[in-house]
């Protein structure tokens, strides 16, 4: 089967059987308008108990609790829990026991798959990972900043390691801190399976507490942002909340948090009876890009971003590095790199890996390969809601000197690794913007073509290549074939789309 992308899904609502439409269109204009009503008053209603028991606060040292801060805790829960109720969460099942936090002081739950995944957090009080902005938002920031989440700052360059550094220090605390819960898949998902987990919960190696979610209802797809509505328009809507056994880990798992988060989520697969993919929140990002090179379903660049990841190619890949390793392509383009030689650019030693690696890019068979088309997949991986910033890298490295332009040769061979696919035809794509038919164009000609056409490459590129029946293995150049991530069981699918075995 051919594993679709997973990417932002709804909590799918349970529609009955006979005239779903009729029944939602009911529900829209009777229970909808009251259950939001009840929503924005009960917090409103929190929101003062959530102010009091904030004010003096420090970030970073948890102060005695008094009694009128107990009764704010209190009251909160008792607010919270009624607006789920409000919402049609008329009842919460609860299995297993939660650890107290000097036991396990992180909790890491899945899957991530909707805003109502925030019920256990209510529920507890535990601390989240938030961005830094959230706070800033009236009412709701004021309740986030009560629950003291770990903020990331996305303006800050070193956020990642800051933020890793306070859950560490919270972890190690002996339980003073509330305990953080992590969704560590890192977005949303359609439940169908789980994706690969980010390491930020598994890197202070402590022991953690797996939490499984569950929401036993039939399965519709719908976009995110259609949720609220859908699931208000509900009688009810059922939720199960699992507490597995504290996992402890080794040290070998101490010693390599991958691993660690990748044993976790088979025992978190195994209790929610899903199977596993290797896809990973940057996948999900890579795939939901926006601009005129969206990355298609068959990409090979899903391939290649695993192995840079694990190769450790991604981290620390800024801009700046992206027009360095651009220069230097551009410097060694005509000299073909085998195997040896590429490790020894990369800084890297033979594995196999990195001759994983090598092979997606060896067109010809001979195995060399031309070292631009892997800064070109890099630069997407590394920065895919940039797609122009991309484009412009690679007619730095393909353009001749003395004109700054390329010819047709060229940019097919530019777009074929931009987009992951086997091979594309750009002869009437190039016609369209070599308008002087001199047979060859400049990036100033090719940005004033996307302008006027910003959906080029699903005009003149994909329009015949994108199939319901693409085939399980996609070769990235013409020279290497690779197979999709493997589940271990069914497919993961669009949003929107139905599931189907090929």
């Amino acid at each position: 089967m051919h594993h679709h992308l997973i990417l932002s899904l709804s909590l799918s609502p349970l529609l009955p059987p006979a005239s779903p439409l009729s029944q939602i269109g009911v529900m829209t204009v009777t229970v909808f308008p009251v259950r939001l009503f009840f929503a924005v008053f009960l917090m409103l209603l929190a929101w003062p108990f959530a102010f009091a028991a904030s004010l003096g606060r420090s970030e970073l040292a948890v102060e005695t609790e008094t009694w009128w801060r107990r009764i704010c805790d209190i009251a909160l829960r008792v607010i919270m829990r009624a607006m789920w109720f409000c919402g049609g969460f008329h009842w919460v099942t609860v299995k297993g026991e939660p650890a107290p936090p000097s036991q396990a002081p992180i909790l890491t739950l899945a899957p991530h798959s909707s805003y109502f995944d925030a019920i256990p957090i209510t529920m507890t009080m535990a601390s989240i990972v938030m961005k830094t902005e959230s706070k800033n938002i009236p009412v709701w920031g004021t309740l986030i900043k009560f629950i003291r989440p770990v903020f990331v700052s996305r303006s800050d360059q070193d956020s990642r390691r800051k933020t890793v550094e306070e859950i560490k220090r919270r972890a190690h605390a002996g339980g003073e801190w509330p305990q953080i819960m992590i969704f560590p898949e890192g977005t949303c998902t359609n439940r169908s399976c789980l994706i690969t987990f980010k390491p930020g919960a598994f890197i202070p190696a402590v022991p953690v507490q797996p939490v499984v979610l569950r929401y036993p209802n039939k399965m519709v797809n719908a976009q995110l942002s259609s949720i609220l509505w859908l699931t208000l328009c509900q009688f009810h809507n059922p939720i199960e909340i699992e507490y597995l056994p504290l996992y402890t880990p080794s040290e070998e798992e101490k010693n390599n948090p991958a691993l660690f988060a990748n044993n976790v989520r088979h025992i978190m697969a195994k209790a929610l009876e899903l199977p596993i993919t290797d896809l990973s929140f940057d996948d999900c990002q890579l795939s939901q890009a926006k601009g005129p090179l969206r990355v298609p379903t068959n990409s090979s660049l899903l391939q290649f971003n695993r192995l840079a990841r694990r190769l450790g190619l991604r981290t620390g890949t800024t801009d700046t590095v992206l027009q360095q390793q651009a220069s230097r392509a551009r410097n060694i383009w005509g000299y073909r790199l085998g195997l040896e030689d590429f490790a020894q650019y990369l800084d890297l030693p033979v594995t196999d890996m990195l001759t994983e690696l090598h092979s997606l890019f060896n067109q010809h068979g001979d195995g060399q390969i031309d070292v631009r088309e892997y800064v070109i997949a890099l630069s997407v991986v590394c920065q895919p809601s940039k797609a122009m910033d991309t484009l412009r890298l690679a007619f730095g490295m393909y353009e001749a000197k003395e004109d700054r332009a390329i010819v047709e040769k060229e940019l097919a061979s530019i777009l074929r690794t931009a987009l992951g696919v086997a091979e594309v035809d750009v002869t009437e794509l190039f016609s369209a913007i070599d308008t002087l038919d001199a047979g060859k164009i400049t990036h100033d000609d090719f940005c004033r073509f996307v302008v006027q056409h910003p959906d080029f490459a699903q005009e003149y590129l994909l329009s015949s290549r994108e199939t319901p029946s693409t085939p399980h293995t996609v070769p990235l150049t013409n020279g290497f074939s690779v197979d999709h991530y493997n589940t271990e069981e069914p497919t993961c699918s669009l949003p929107g789309q139905k599931k189907k075995d090929n």
